[in-house]
């Protein structure tokens, strides 16, 4: 199934309801009545609340790239009804379009400097397998398809909230019925829903919330069984949001202080659905657990969702070589022989992930309807590279940057303080007549990086976003058994074991000890 069409530019699309957002189209349909909930107050206006309206504007950003003629042909591809959308939504037919939704993927990710992991294209990883993969899901395969074309026409912002709240987590299955999602009713017009799911993370700031299963159903019994999709603006959803480390930079702080929190805080949120009505339309799976029991291996999202998160780290990597080796500079350590080793190691995990990203997006694994995937072994290795890095890379910057992390004044106010500035000049300059402002602000970039609740939030997201630490091993090791690789690796190794035996060698090549041995038998 090839998903390239003839090129065709902006201006000749006859239907402007088949492009994306602009920027200020997606900052003006954000204000929908949603209810998003922080510090005890309901959101007015989300996009001037100061706890979402920078990342709200740098989500804007991403929309306006693809317009921007500049980066329009890396960004976008042209969809079969006379638009265009982000690239990573379609479906890939071959190795080269799956290499260009990578680095579609890439540069929509420079533009946030690999801080915002869910992104509008990372739900690209699931929505883009509808069209292929509708006759998964048996009674809505017509919604599936819809889908995968209703959100290219304006490349809508989903993002999704998958994990049961962990609540009662050691009382049985039964434990959770009155907080796990359910269907309370049906009628001919959909589904009413109650529960909650968790971490919404971004939803504040999308369109759409995607509702589904990681692993088993909690609770064995259909009417916990829904998969759907619901606007963030229904009745009846509730958006609970935790502390936000922009509203924090805004009033403890200023951009200078905390660069990232200030503009790229992808507030996470508890979804709460109290009645909430899905209409048939929005619904994939329903009353049927053996289907959503195989949501999470066989809708073909995760090995996308792999490409989509190894691409983002590695831009993320690019950033923190970046600002590490600034730091280092600054403080004149660069050239000491352990430090030296230790940044090339920070080089060494950014090569690794760009490395994956390259191997699953140059791969071509065969899957529905002339689709195809990243491969597999590829993608579950990154699963696991990813939770090892982001501490072990922390590890470093404090061991090499050290008390450079905190040797700083509190707030850009202290250099507009003609009493301290003179000193400021003199004891917290950087080396080599790098001055103190430049110093200053190279710190803390990379403390908000790594210190600030901004820069911990982001260390247990790399740690945990893409599953349990026990899932993505095992997810390895059932790949292996199922693929033959542990087999062949057996078998290999018991090759070597087979060129010998208590007698000695059973190879002819290979010549025996008897003539030198001092210990004959």
């Amino acid at each position: 199934m090839s998903v390239m069409s003839a090129e065709r530019s902006e201006d000749t699309v006859a239907n402007k309801d088949y492009i994306p957002f602009t920027g200020q189209e997606y900052l003006d349909s954000l204000n929908d009545g949603r209810e998003v909930w922080i510090y005890g107050e309901r959101v007015e206006n989300i996009t001037e609340h100061p706890a979402f309206r920078n990342s709200a504007r740098m989500i804007a950003r991403m929309y306006d790239a693809l317009h921007d003629p500049a980066r329009k042909d890396i960004l976008t591809i042209p969809t079969e009804w006379g638009g265009f959308t982000h690239r990573f939504y379609r479906a890939p037919g071959s190795a080269e379009e799956q290499l260009a939704q990578r680095d579609a993927i890439a540069e929509w990710q420079k533009i946030a400097w690999g801080w915002m992991g869910r992104s509008p294209d990372y739900k690209g990883c699931f929505l883009g397998t509808l069209g292929a993969n509708a006759e998964f899901y048996r009674g809505f395969e017509d919604n599936a398809r819809n889908w995968y074309r209703k959100a290219q026409e304006k490349t809508w912002y989903v993002n999704h909230a998958i994990m049961n709240p962990p609540v009662d987590r050691g009382m049985g299955e039964n434990a959770g019925k009155d907080v796990f999602v359910r269907v309370t009713k049906e009628t001919d017009e959909g589904i009413y829903v109650t529960g909650a799911k968790v971490v919404a993370t971004g939803s504040a700031l999308t369109h759409y919330t995607f509702v589904g299963h990681v692993g088993q159903v909690a609770v064995q019994d259909p009417a916990f069984s829904p998969v759907f999709i619901t606007p963030t603006n229904a009745p009846g959803i509730k958006l609970i949001c935790r502390t936000s480390n922009e509203y924090r930079a805004a009033v403890l702080g200023s951009p200078f202080d905390y660069p990232l929190s200030s503009r790229l805080d992808e507030n996470d949120a508890i979804l709460v659905m109290d009645n909430v009505f899905v209409p048939w339309e929005n619904v994939f799976i329903h009353n049927d657990l053996e289907q959503a029991n195989r949501y999470n291996i066989h809708s073909g999202y995760l090995e996308r969702a792999s490409l989509h998160g190894c691409t983002r780290f590695a831009v993320k990597m690019d950033f923190l070589v970046g600002m590490l080796t600034r730091a280092l500079e600054v403080t004149g350590a660069r050239e000491f022989h352990g430090v030296k080793s230790q940044l090339g190691e920070v080089i060494a995990w950014r090569n690794t992930f760009w490395a994956l990203s390259d191997a699953m997006a140059k791969s071509e694994v065969p899957w529905k309807n002339g689709m195809i995937q990243p491969d597999p072994q590829f993608a579950g290795a990154y699963r696991v590279m990813n939770q090892l890095a982001m501490p072990k890379i922390k590890n470093i910057i404090e061991q090499v940057v050290a008390s450079g992390l905190i040797y700083l004044n509190s707030h850009v106010n202290d250099f507009k303080a003609s009493e301290i500035r003179g000193y400021l000049d003199t004891y917290v300059r950087g080396t080599g007549g790098i001055d103190a402002e430049e110093r200053v602000k190279v710190m803390k970039m990379l403390w908000d990086a790594i210190g600030t609740e901004f820069g911990s939030r982001h260390e247990l997201y790399e740690i945990n976003y893409i599953g349990s630490n026990d899932v993505t091993r095992q997810t390895n090791l059932f790949g292996a058994m199922g693929n033959g690789v542990l087999d062949y690796c057996k078998g290999f190794a018991q090759s070597a074991m087979d060129e010998y035996n208590l007698d000695g060698w059973t190879v002819p090549d290979l010549v025996g000890p008897e003539d030198v041995s001092v210990l004959k038998s």
